[in-house]
């Protein structure tokens, strides 16, 4: 026996297949004896709506895409879970896409990936340019994570990185650190997320009368384990090591941790350390790390918010639409937690 329909529900209660469509839409006009009918009918055939088939009439498939750059960095994992919940609360699905920061890939994503199977897509950039931007077909609903967001190119969810970064670095000066570094900064270029992170730092030391020292912003290839643990051992070279670190994310910060400690360092006795993102890892490890905690969730609920706005309203237009979302500085046993 086939799947049961809308009509073999309608035969088997009664009642015309427009009534069934009535009461699983939970129209209001329908009476109380006729709905338990349409329900009983349902119960004894097992029908299932068609979910599929609904949103295709709709013109919608109930597909959203999220591109992220890097599935092995926690963050995105963990921002990746909130987002999958948050459009499943919603009726719709995540399909879920690495891009590892390269601009092809991004630029795939920008414009739906060629195809017709996603109806809007939230995309964390690394590599794409203004003008990859600023020419978009608007017609495909996108929201942005993170830095890389042209004014009015697409709506645009982030936390405030430089004034994260200016808190996390007056923690530190708070401490009696003096000499700090930056792990995964940048002095100049475009305001990407390490660059706004630096801002942050370096406007934390100039309202402290502490001059920024350049041999201190260290960059990296990549925000992973071993660039972080490579760029402490660098630091301990100079002639004038730090006495503290803040690195850019906490997978970088943790790396700096066994590389202190492997160098016969203290945290936080020799060396205070702080990252960003805080991860679940941070909360485990020895010592527990400092961090600056983006409210993850919210910015999930937020970005999935606006992608839904513009694919129910397609055609309203409107001006994008910049959201802040929250985030805090914890305190933990890397800087006297």
């Amino acid at each position: 026996m086939g799947r049961p329909s809308i009509k073999d529900v309608a035969e088997y209660a009664g009642v015309s297949p427009k009534t069934v469509s009535n009461v699983l839409n939970d129209y209001q006009h329908v009476s109380e004896r006729t709905r338990a009918a349409v329900r009983e009918a349902i119960d004894a055939l097992g029908y299932r709506v068609n979910i599929a088939g609904r949103q295709l009439r709709r013109g919608r498939t109930g597909m959203i895409a999220l591109a992220v750059p890097d599935l092995d960095i926690a963050y995105f994992a963990e921002l990746a879970r909130h987002v999958m919940a948050e459009t499943e609360r919603c009726g719709s699905t995540t399909l879920l896409l690495e891009t590892g920061g390269r601009r092809e890939k991004e630029l795939a994503a920008v414009r739906g990936f060629d195809a017709q199977f996603t109806d809007g897509v939230i995309l964390s950039p690394l590599a794409l340019r203004p003008r990859d931007l600023a020419g978009r077909d608007t017609r495909l609903p996108l929201v942005l994570l993170g830095e890389c967001n042209p004014p009015g190119s697409a709506d645009h969810v982030a936390i405030d990185n430089v004034a994260a970064a200016r808190e996390a670095t007056e923690h530190l000066l708070s401490r009696g650190r003096r000499r700090i570094a930056v792990v995964g900064g940048t002095l100049r270029g475009p305001r990407t997320t390490s660059r706004l992170r630096t801002i942050g730092y370096q406007r934390a030391l100039a309202a402290a009368g502490v001059p920024v020292a350049a041999d201190l912003v260290v960059p990296v290839g990549a925000f992973r384990w071993a660039d972080g643990a490579d760029a402490a051992r660098l630091l301990l070279r100079l002639p004038q090591p730090p006495d503290a670190l803040l690195c850019l994310n906490d997978h970088l910060a943790l790396g700096a941790v066994r590389a202190l400690y492997e160098e016969g360092r203290s945290v936080p006795g020799d060396l205070d350390v702080a990252g960003f993102d805080d991860i679940e890892a941070t909360r485990f490890s020895v010592p527990t790390l400092t961090t600056i905690a983006p409210d993850k969730p919210g910015i999930a609920r937020t970005a999935v918010r606006l992608l839904l706005a513009r694919i129910d309203a397609p055609a309203s237009g409107g001006p994008a639409i910049d959201e802040i979302a929250d985030h805090r500085l914890v305190v933990r046993e890397s800087s006297g937690g």
